[in-house]
């Protein structure tokens, strides 16, 4: 079987090489210069530009990439399960159902699954790294779809941001919930509801965010200490490690995932963010 994800999963380029995983990458124009996500410019400059006050543009994957991976996948009779950003921040599902229906027309036997992660950077990532687990230990194609479309309807995704308009700006939240501001140091703590940004309190101080973050983790996950949770940052790398280090003395997990949330979402989110993933419920073997 064939297994396909985008850059917005945030995983490094090296997990693509190793894992033989096809990646899509979203593009960024910043300076009037595009650049394909993971492979065409390092995280750490989008945030540099990010301080300066440059604000990058976003695009999703190019429709020609999809027909390109889309076309060969029909011709070797293989199947294939592309996971893909959430549909309720990017076009790029729409655009790759859109091509695989045309691609059917052609190769009416194209045996393609795409599911829509409803997640963005290591929530989503962790639901690629599940597929690359489960495919690597034999089950079935079924069994694997099965299993991911769970993972997506119970990953939980906890984050909190340095600025909101970041987000305002680009349209993931609305300007009406863009309603912390930097007022003395209001802090957000969001997650996501069926694939999309919601703000769900507001306190002061960022380490009071991040104890209310383990508390939610706690009303809301299932045998935390048996899970890989994932942890996301904004070129904030001893952050990430500060609450890596809270949710292992409370939790003890059995695996962290830490990476840096990528140039695509990281033009969103803005430098600081902070984000938490793991799931709501296990699946019941």
């Amino acid at each position: 079987m064939k297994l396909y994800a985008d850059s917005a999963c945030d995983l490094p380029k090296s997990f693509y090489e190793e894992n033989n995983v096809h990646l899509f990458p979203l593009s960024v124009d910043l300076n009037g210069q595009q650049y394909k996500d993971v492979i065409g410019i390092p995280a750490e400059d989008i945030y540099a530009e990010l301080r300066k006050g440059n604000i990058p543009k976003t695009s999703q994957v190019s429709p020609e990439l999809f027909l390109e991976a889309f076309e060969e996948l029909a011709k070797s009779g293989e199947e294939g399960l592309y996971i893909a950003f959430s549909s309720q921040l990017s076009g790029t599902y729409s655009t790759a159902m859109m091509i695989r229906d045309q691609v059917l027309e052609n190769y009416p036997d194209l045996k393609l699954t795409i599911i829509d992660s409803k997640s963005a950077s290591i929530g989503f990532g962790l639901s690629v790294m599940e597929a690359v687990r489960l495919r690597d230990t034999s089950y079935s194609f079924e069994d694997i779809v099965k299993r991911i479309e769970f993972n997506v309807a119970h990953m939980e995704h906890l984050f909190t941001v340095e600025d909101l308009d970041f987000l305002a700006r680009g349209g993931r939240v609305s300007k009406a919930g863009a309603f912390i501001g930097g007022l003395l140091s209001i802090k957000p703590l969001l997650h996501m509801e069926d694939g999309k940004l919601v703000p769900l309190e507001k306190m002061r101080g960022r380490m009071k965010v991040f104890k209310r973050i383990l508390d939610v983790m706690e009303e809301r996950g299932e045998s935390l200490s048996t899970q890989v949770i994932g942890i996301s940052h904004g070129d904030d790398l001893e952050a990430a490690n500060k609450i890596k280090d809270m949710i292992n003395e409370r939790f003890h997990p059995q695996k962290f995932v830490v990476e840096i949330v990528g140039s695509t979402i990281g033009s969103h989110t803005g430098p600081g963010v902070i984000a938490i993933y793991f799931l709501n419920k296990l699946y019941d073997k």
